[in-house]
């Protein structure tokens, strides 16, 4: 799949191949395209959303943690599907990760190198609190810490 062209600022809702919403990630405007959907995703629990085929879609910068401090040895490729750490325990252990992929233009990104980027993280509510512009969070291939991602 190639990077699928969002503007920035905005965060893409889409349950089974379907844009349903966008919100601007700067002002909280929201513009439904799929009323019902919305109402259903909106008022779902979590188990009925982990039966739908939904993503939340944001471009974000990513940076691979370099080799000489604990990254990968190899770079990645265009798909891959790390987890995603927005929080942490007072004991600095992951409070919760969510799955989803990266999307990057090239054929790969090596330890220490960043790319703009489509991430593409699997429906959930819980996630959605994070998706700010600005904000930072972490890649895991568990249990090691291979970069960050900034929402741009």
């Amino acid at each position: 799949m190639a990077a699928v062209d969002h503007p920035e600022n905005e965060l893409h809702l889409y349950i089974n191949n379907k844009l349903v919403y966008k919100r601007r990630l700067d002002t909280d405007e929201l513009e439904i395209f799929d009323s019902a959907a919305y109402e259903k995703y909106r008022l779902a629990s979590q188990e009925e959303l982990l039966a739908v085929n939904g993503m939340l879609i944001v471009k974000a910068k990513i940076k691979l943690t370099s080799t000489e401090n604990g990254g990968r040895k190899t770079g990645i490729t265009s798909g891959y599907r790390p987890n995603h750490v927005f929080e942490y325990t007072f004991e600095d252990k992951v409070y919760q990760f969510f799955t989803g992929d990266i999307h990057f233009e090239g054929e790969k990104l090596m330890p220490g190198e960043e790319t703009i980027a489509t991430v593409r993280l699997h429906l959930t509510k819980q996630v959605e609190k994070y998706l700010t512009k600005g904000r930072t969070w972490w890649l895991y291939e568990v249990p090691h810490l291979i970069g960050e991602a900034e929402i741009l």
